[in-house]
């Protein structure tokens, strides 16, 4: 692997476990280095940063309190 990358990858400690956990990308990085600006949007899907994984997370947790809500309304009764 080019020492650019490995610079990278040691600036950006999430991003280097993300490599690590996925290690498809050692041979990516070494045959095309340029592959490296892929990295940053590959790291977020799989973190689940990206804007619709948040906005399903925030759905989901929002519902649950809807649930709890009507359980609560309910055991009052």
């Amino acid at each position: 692997m080019e020492k650019s990358c490995l610079l990278y990858l040691e600036e950006n400690p999430q991003i280097a476990r993300f490599v690590r956990y996925n290690p498809e990308w050692y041979r990516y990085l070494s045959r095309e280095p340029s592959r490296i600006s892929e990295l940053p949007k590959e790291a977020k899907v799989y973190y689940g940063k990206t804007i619709p994984q948040r906005v399903e997370r925030f759905s989901n947790q929002m519902n649950m309190v809807g649930m709890m809500l009507q359980f609560a309304g309910a055991m009052k009764d």
